[in-house]
């Protein structure tokens, strides 16, 4: 079965991946898998440079289709389709013998090799793979690429024939090198350059999305990869850790950091350090007085969640770790490798090292174990402390306004706080219910919180950083929102949403408007986007002389961007797509485009200067302008109501929409896998909902864990659940939602708003028509009603549905 829900996840990247027209572009493709990579820390950021070139070159297959270079610029990463596998046959997708994918790797090692050795510089007109032969042939690109990382992405499930029943299987793939000689300093030099190839199967991708985007562990076995056992003492052992005291030679580190790079670390030091530039007082350590290193740095945290160890002579040795994590000593030990990759012999170094092995916790024990280590025990960069999970405080907020805030129109926009939530959400809904959810929640009425971080941001003079993306804009976006600072703090609000619902749509509306293919400005989307709405956002908000700013609320109003408005953001776009070519200092274009640099000299270009005092965008900013004052007066006015959660009833409302059926039915075919107090649970939620009751936070918590548990690990069970969604009780729901915030926007008095209502249901002879009232003054105190009372506020809503 577990092979089955592989193909069905299948089945919705490739409808994810399909343009308005159904055509799959390969390209599309990857930047649908591209997330469940970076949740799984095997790249830094979801900037992927599309470069598809397919050819055959001296009687070879050569194939790539793009790359990313990583935070700390020594590592290239490249990306290889298996294009038969995105077909709609559905032939060919079961893959059992490692032999099928090495013959699709095979092209892209071709290329790597044919590229380093010059043999590819004669290729003409093929567009932004130029930039990436030129630098991997020369020089400086030698002396740059330490380790080439091939990922293989594949819309397959990799299989052992074992018995009847096709079972998962994880294919490695042997690591190659290349040896090569550049000029540096007019000198000969004579390197080695790692390869590793890494395969993105179904397996893969479908493990990230039921664990929910937590990083996949990293398996550090020091006795077989570097022939070298930790001698180690152990210093504590507690109820939840044991902790090891050992030294460990600076060459062992520079080599886990060549293999592992940024991976190795745990994610808050992770993305707030900068390795690019390398600690000078350690370097004048490791340079002058190696030996001393030991006494002058503070060394490294490690946790890990396993270990093992062999005693010889009464002395402890650690051969492995699991799940290893440096949580304080990132800068030490990028400072390490990129000395040694100047030419700095490390090889008399030491580094004092502390192993926390965390013991009898969970998942999230582990998760809070970790960031409390971090957060005590980094004492040489100081690490915010933003909690960059989506367990995030401020995240729950967004969370509860987005299901609590409709549209003008009505609609809701569903935010993926959880990696997987959306489709977790379709799994259990069966055929008809997942065809309906997908009409109210198409892609484009849906964002990740790695998105959000990435539109939030995108809304100021930081468009460089919004071009790189990862977990770097994801932190800057927490922090500005987390901000305790009288003048920098943000309240997540209903003036917050909207505003972020307004950036969304301006970004994703630019996205359209440049295009793609053959339809596309160019081939700089990624970075055309994000400039040209911070030159919006200059030109405007943060101009001190301009006493007026960019009206986002008229996007939220229209849901959309108005037509001389599109027309107007496309010649922006087409001059940004110019400029980038004409300013940039380096033929790749996309990496330049993430410097500084690049934005200075764009946003004082004269041709900015011109393009923003044309006719043309004077009356464009005369339409879709409003005073600065006026702004923060008509925010005022809005915030001063009192802002309802209806994040809990939605929770309720969604469960009791289930029907006691679906519980029953999940009890029954769980029984012999859950504990008495878990029956008990969803027993309790049964008799709640056939008694219209509320349910409480906890049973909302515990529906959520065991929903997860079973989508994990018995996910064939939601098929042999048949039950009937009780659609008008959502709908209801809805309505309420919809008529308050209907009153919200036009300032009405919410009592008379639902009173209005019941009178009509009144005369309707409609049962229970005093709800609506109760309702009303419910909402008017900042309360959302009870669960009884949508029951009660449904038997109206059934009359307008039958209308309908």
């Amino acid at each position: 079965m577990e092979i089955q829900e592989f193909l069905k996840y299948r089945s919705d990247l490739i409808k994810e991946s399909q343009d308005e027209d159904g055509f799959i572009n390969e390209s599309s493709f990857i930047n649908c898998i591209i997330p469940s990579m970076l949740d799984a820390k095997l790249i830094d950021s979801e900037d992927f440079t599309e470069t598809y070139y397919s050819s055959e070159i001296d009687g070879s297959q050569v194939k790539i289709n793009g790359y990313i270079i990583n935070d700390s610029g020594e590592r290239l990463q490249l990306f290889i389709l298996n294009d038969e596998s995105i077909s709609l046959d559905n032939k060919n997708l079961e893959i059992s013998l490692k032999d099928y994918y090495d013959g699709i790797f095979k092209k892209a090692a071709n290329f790597t090799n044919k590229a380093i050795k010059g043999h590819l510089n004669e290729i003409q007109d093929v567009g932004a793979i130029n930039a990436l032969i030129n630098q991997m042939s020369s020089s400086l690109g030698a002396d740059q690429f330490d380790v080439i990382e091939i990922f293989l992405v594949s819309a397959t499930a990799t299989i052992e024939n074992r018995g009847q029943i096709p079972q998962p299987k994880r294919i490695d793939f042997k690591d190659e090198t290349i040896k090569i000689k550049y000029t540096k300093n007019r000198e000969t030099v004579e390197k080695e350059i790692l390869v590793i190839k890494r395969l993105v199967d179904l397996n893969f991708l479908y493990g990230v999305m039921i664990s929910q985007g937590n990083r996949e562990q990293l398996v550090i076995n020091f006795e077989e990869q570097f022939d070298y056992k930790i001698e180690a003492i152990k210093a504590a052992d507690e109820v939840n850790f044991e902790s090891y005291l050992c030294v460990l030679p600076a060459e062992i580190l520079a080599q886990l950091y060549k293999r592992y790079s940024s991976r190795l670390l745990e994610k808050n030091v992770r993305s707030f350090l900068q390795f690019r530039g390398v600690n000078l007082g350690m370097r004048k350590t490791l340079t002058k007085d190696p030996e001393k290193f030991i006494a002058f740095n503070n060394g490294l945290t490690i946790t890990a969640n396993e270990k093992e160890i062999e005693i010889i002579n009464n002395k402890t040795y650690i051969k492995s770790l699991s799940d290893f994590q440096i949580v304080n000593g990132g800068q030490t030990t990028a400072s390490i490798y990129f000395s040694q990759k100047d030419g700095i012999d490390v090889s008399k170094v030491k580094v004092m090292a502390k192993i926390n092995v965390a013991k009898n916790v969970s998942e999230q024990e582990l998760d809070d174990l970790i960031s409390s280590i971090s957060e005590f025990s980094n004492s040489q960069s100081k690490v915010s402390t933003v909690d960059l999970r989506s367990r995030s405080p401020q995240l729950n907020k967004i969370k509860a306004l987005s299901e609590s805030i409709l549209t003008p129109t009505g609609r809701k926009w569903f935010f993926e706080k959880s990696k997987g939530e959306f489709n977790t959400k379709l799994r259990i809904a069966g055929a008809s219910g997942k065809n309906r959810i997908e009409k109210e929640y198409p892609k484009e009425f849906r964002f990740t919180k790695e998105q959000l971080g990435k539109y939030y941001s995108s809304w100021g003079d930081e468009p460089y950083k919004v071009k790189k993306g990862g977990e770097a804009i994801f932190r800057k976006f927490l922090e500005d929102i987390s901000s305790e600072e009288n003048s920098k703090k943000v309240n997540i609000d209903r003036n917050f949403y909207e505003l972020l619902i307004s950036k969304i749509i301006l970004f994703k509306s630019l996205e359209n408007i440049h295009g793609t293919r053959n339809n596309a400005i160019g081939q700089l989307r990624s970075a055309v986007v994000p400039y040209a709405i911070s030159v919006l956002y200059a030109h405007t908000e943060s101009n001190k002389k301009n006493d007026k700013t960019f009206d986002l609320s008229k996007l939220w109003n229209k849901e959309g961007v108005e037509d001389d408005l599109v027309v107007y953001l496309k010649l922006l776009m087409i001059l940004i797509n110019d400029l980038i070519k004409k300013y940039a200092k380096s033929d790749d274009l996309g990496e330049y485009s993430k410097k500084r640099e690049l934005w200075d000299d764009i946003s004082t270009s004269k041709e900015i200067a011109e393009f923003l005092q044309s006719n043309n965008s004077l009356q464009i900013f005369d339409k879709y302008s409003i005073s600065k004052k006026e702004l923060e007066k008509k925010l005022k006015s809005k915030s001063k109501s009192k802002e309802v959660d209806f994040k809990l009833l939605n929770d309720y409302i969604n469960i009791h929409s289930k029907t006691t059926e679906f519980y029953k039915k999940m009890n029954s075919l769980l029984w012999e896998h859950i504990t008495d107090n878990e029956k008990d649970k969803l027993s309790n939620i049964s008799a709640r909902i056939q008694q219209r009751e509320d349910l409480t936070p906890e049973l909302v918590s515990f529906e959520e864990n065991i929903i997860q548990k079973t989508r994990t690990n018995q996910p064939e069970i939601f098929d042999n659940i048949n039950y009937e969604n009780n659609k008008l009780l959502e709908d209801t729901f809805d309505y309420v939602v919809k008529k308050y915030n209907s009153s919200i926007d036009k300032s009405e008095n919410v009592i008379s708003v639902f009173e209005k209502v019941g009178s009509i249901a009144k005369i309707k002879g409609v049962k229970y028509d005093s709800v609506f009232s109760e309702i009303g003054k419910t909402l008017n105190d900042g309360f959302s009603p009870t669960t009884k009372q949508i029951y009660y506020a449904s038997y109206y809503v059934s009359t307008i549905n039958e209308i309908n």
